[in-house]
This record gives structure tokens, C-alpha cells and sequence, in this order.
């Protein structure tokens, strides 16, 4: 993946939530921005989240797997050709259904420790 600005402390300056529960989106900005991330925008549909990256490109992304009606597959299409590293996040662990060209992306478990989190910050999705 290509190199993310960083904001100085290692952490990537821009990150873009794509997460459709209003209190778990809030949770994880409030964590991100106690990591030390300057910018943390949040969406909560494919739609918002692709004019999210058109608008401005992040430099990483947590993105739900299973969104209202949609899964985030398309977001995660459009940062792979952009080079820009991300994570799933996913309640449903194991059994998340994530298709065969996205099996090595790096997932998180929700609900996420904090340690967890900062490390697949600090690491950008590697």
C-alpha cells in the first residue's frame, strides 16, 4: 500500500468511519481522535462514503461489512484502487461473509479494544 500521511505520532491525520450505528461511529471517533487522529469523518451508507473519498481521500478507513441494506464491498473496491489502506470491522466475526478478493484484509471484532484499534491504526491495515 502506499505510504498515508501521518499526522506525526505514526497514526494516519485522516480517517473515514464508515459505520451505520450512530453510537458505535461515535464511539470509535471519540477513540480516534483520543489516539492522537486530527480528522475523523464518519458515514453511514456506500453512497456517503464513496463522495466522502471523491470529496477527499482518507488515509485509512474503518469500514462496517454489514451496513443498512448494503455491504461495504464497493467502498473497499474504491480504496484498493486508490492504494489507501483500511480494515473491516464486523460483529459477526468468523462468519462475516467477506468475498474471496478482500480475505486478507485485516478485520476487527466489534465490539474492539482500544489496543486493537490503535494497532491496526498504527500498522495501516498491513
Amino acid at each position: 500500500m502506499a505510504p498515508a500521511s501521518s499526522n506525526g505520532s505514526g497514526l494516519p491525520a485522516d480517517v473515514l468511519v464508515v459505520e451505520d450505528d450512530p453510537i458505535i461511529a461515535i464511539d470509535f471517533e471519540d477513540r480516534l481522535l483520543g489516539f492522537g487522529v486530527t480528522d475523523v469523518r464518519t458515514v453511514g451508507s456506500v453512497r456517503q462514503a464513496l463522495d466522502a473519498i471523491v470529496n477527499r481521500a482518507p488515509d485509512f478507513a474503518l469500514l462496517d461489512v454489514e451496513l443498512v441494506r448494503e455491504t461495504s464491498f464497493a467502498v473497499a473496491e474504491r480504496l484498493i484502487a486508490l492504494n489507501i489502506p483500511f480494515v473491516f470491522v464486523t460483529g459477526y466475526g468468523a462468519e462475516a461473509r467477506i468475498p474471496p478478493e478482500f480475505s486478507r484484509q485485516p478485520r476487527l471484532q466489534k465490539p474492539c479494544s482500544s489496543d486493537a484499534l490503535e494497532a491496526a491504526l498504527r500498522t495501516r491495515g498491513a
